[in-house]
């Protein structure tokens, strides 16, 4: 990353920190923390917002997304496949994306995701 990206991407993560300070339920700037973390490489970060939001927001399918994003990038390939199962539950739907996003890689090759896919969208 450029160094103006690395500066622009520091100066948000520590604007959004000083929100989540005044509003620690503010599901909005956790969604965006996590992914900054995330693309700054502070996985355990982004995965500490992804749980979180889905505290505050259960039924939110995109934070349940995000959050098997963080798992698979953890490795927990297990835990990924059940969060992302329930991410399709709460109406997930962009197969192009699942099959496309590298967050996801760890997944790709397993039957578990292989099934869900076939699941969303038969013709994948």
């Amino acid at each position: 990353m450029p160094k103006s990206k690395d500066r622009s991407v520091e100066f948000e993560v520590g604007f959004f920190e000083s929100v989540l300070r005044r509003s620690p339920r503010y599901t909005r700037v956790i969604e965006i923390l996590g992914g900054l973390y995330t693309q700054q490489g502070r996985i355990a970060d982004g995965l500490r917002m992804d749980r979180r939001l889905v505290r505050l927001d259960p039924s939110n399918p995109t934070a349940h997304y995000n959050l098997a994003c963080s798992l698979a990038l953890s490795r927990r390939r297990t835990d990924a496949l059940r969060v992302l199962r329930r991410a399709v539950q709460l109406g997930y739907r962009d197969v192009e994306w699942m099959l496309q996003d590298p967050d996801l890689e760890e997944l790709k090759e397993h039957q578990g995701f292989q099934a869900l896919i076939s699941e969303i969208d038969p013709q994948s």
